[in-house]
């Protein structure tokens, strides 16, 4: 059996320019990256605004096992299949981290025969966008300090300075630091961290910015921190907004690349879900509205997560209007939360798939709440059993829902054509009556309450005193009406990724708020979810390297 990078390199891939043809983007609106990948100016997405906009799907999961369940791969599947239904049909998909690719979860390009390429650039540098927001964030952090070092004209107090610098891997070292050692000539010394780069600031203004005037006005608004009177500092009274736009001038430009199957894909961002907001850029998204009938995007991780945000922030930022969604499962996810643990997923267990069903229906309720119509996508592997899924699909039929056994890692669009067909039928149905899930008037506390206990099934959200505070602090400044962006773990409905299943009664921990003026959320911290992830026992890195003989990378998928 061929490997996904494998594939990836076996593709006959399509010159760019006639992927942009296929949508009607002219030769000279390209910026190309070589001949498999470009950027898209941005003088042409403005002259699209009064095009009427396709039909918006996203595709969301289950929650997920360490390994992954394959929503990209579903996304690019369903993209595929839907242009061989005869569909005008674009892909959103976000860009991978080098965090997780060298350390336990892999790229995000999809797999098997349901791929965007190339393959290989898509999951290291690519465009070099997430350098570019490193950059920015970056500079931010050395403009604060070198303020602070030449006078403090903005009378900071370094000990609430709260612009952390960056970087696009796992490094569990930098968490908590103390800069500035070494004597006066190297500044005053303070205690700071880094954040990985897809939790940035910087990354959520790129990804929630509609053109370049948009996201040097969200960086103006940065606040880094505070006065010793408890007054705001903003990176416009750095002088920063101006270079910092600049160096993500080009980052802004959506990236165009295709799949295995030569449908159109834009690969644009990528904050995580479950530190961050989890979805493409809005950029992306609307230009491939403007061009596309159909536009086939995901949100990370499972509903509580990704799709939560994609609802609550991206389409209330963006005025987005879904048509469907598709809840991806897995057998061996499903027996994942019914209690199997990782090394037995591939023996039939009935018992803990009944139960582990619980979590796909609650999945399910919770996309009735944003009143947008979703059926189920059964992503199936060799080791799964025909009465397993025959098991899913009785679950689903039983909730008024359709599920669709989906084939497409092995056989690419081909395998999820039942699936395309019933998502067009209920996009095109107009049946969507989204709504999002909490109105901007309400209190921020109730806000992250509310997410809590309708998404979580928590009883109640606790923090201490210090964190209700803040809460308070913020409604008071101005902040109220913004949305709440959590930050938990992935791996539970719950803050404690080894409680699976569809667990109620539980409380949702908050231990730290932070404010993201220009982004314009705030972030609630929940449980010990780390916005600088670790590397695990044995990272992917040790196994990737340079073969000797064909030069290629090997290791990589």
């Amino acid at each position: 059996m061929k490997t996904d990078i494998e594939i990836a390199r076996a593709a006959r891939k399509k010159p760019i320019q006639e992927i942009g043809a296929a949508l009607g983007i002219e030769d000279s609106a390209l910026l190309p990256y070589g001949n498999d990948k470009a950027k898209i100016d941005l003088d042409f997405i403005d002259s699209l605004e009064q095009r009427p906009n396709g039909r918006l799907i996203l595709v969301t999961a289950m929650t997920p096992t360490p390994a992954g369940e394959g929503k990209t791969t579903t996304t690019v599947g369903l993209g595929d299949a839907m242009r061989r239904i005869g569909k005008h049909t674009a892909i959103c998909l976000r860009e991978p981290s080098l965090g997780p690719c060298f350390g336990m979860k892999g790229g995000a390009a999809g797999g098997g025969h349901a791929q965007i390429v190339p393959m290989e650039d898509i999951n290291l540098h690519f465009t070099g966008d997430f350098h570019a927001v490193g950059a920015a964030n970056n500079l931010l952090a050395a403009l604060i300090d070198n303020h602070y070092y030449w006078g403090n004209e903005q009378n900071l107090d370094a000990r609430r300075i709260s612009w952390r610098r960056v970087v696009d891997m796992n490094d569990r070292a930098l968490r908590d630091i103390v800069a500035s050692l070494g004597g006066v000539a190297n500044g005053f010394p303070r205690q700071t961290g880094y954040d990985i780069t897809v939790a940035s600031e910087i990354m959520a203004i790129l990804c929630l910015s509609t053109n370049l005037k948009d996201l040097e006005q969200r960086i103006r608004r940065i606040i880094i921190g505070q006065r010793f009177d408890r007054s705001h500092v903003t990176a416009d009274q750095l002088n920063a907004s101006g270079a910092m736009t600049v160096l993500l001038r080009d980052a802004l430009k959506p990236n165009l690349v295709q799949s295995l199957e030569h449908t159109p894909a834009f690969v644009h961002g990528g904050p995580f879900a479950n530190i961050a907001h989890g979805c493409n850029s809005l950029i992306a998204t609307r230009t491939a509205l403007k061009l596309a009938d159909y536009v086939v995007t995901e949100a990370g991780f499972g509903a509580d997560l990704g799709a939560e945000k994609f609802f609550n922030i991206k389409c209330r930022q963006g005025n987005l209007k879904p048509d469907a969604a598709v809840v991806v499962a897995t057998i061996r996810a499903l027996k994942f939360q019914g209690g199997v643990a990782m090394d037995r997923l591939g023996q039939p267990d009935p018992d803990a798939l009944k139960k582990g069903l619980e979590n796909l229906g609650a999945h399910i309720r919770n996309m009735g709440q944003f009143g947008v119509p979703a059926v189920v996508a059964i992503n199936r592997f060799a080791s799964d059993q025909d009465e397993e899924v025959r098991d899913v699909f009785d679950y689903c039929r039983d909730l008024g829902v359709n599920a669709h056994e989906c084939n497409h890692w092995a056989e690419g669009g081909a395998g999820a054509l039942s699936l395309a067909e019933d998502v067009v039928r209920i996009a095109d149905s107009g049946s969507s009556q989204f709504r999002t899930l909490y109105a901007d008037k309400m209190q921020l506390w109730e806000k992250a309450r509310h997410i809590a206990r309708t998404i979580y099934h928590a009883d109640d959200i606790i923090a201490d005193k210090k964190v209700r505070d803040q809460f308070r602090a913020l409604q008071e400044q101005g902040f109220g009406d913004l949305p709440i962006c959590m930050a938990k773990t992935q791996y539970s409905f719950s803050t404690d990724p080894l409680l699976k299943g569809a667990p109620d009664h539980h409380v949702t921990p908050i231990r730290e708020v932070r404010l993201a003026a220009g982004a314009g959320f705030i972030v609630a911290i929940c449980g010990e979810i780390m916005t600088m992830p670790g590397l695990p026992r044995r990272p992917a890195a040790e196994s990737i390297g340079i073969d000797e003989t064909t030069g290629l990378t090997e290791g990589l998928f």
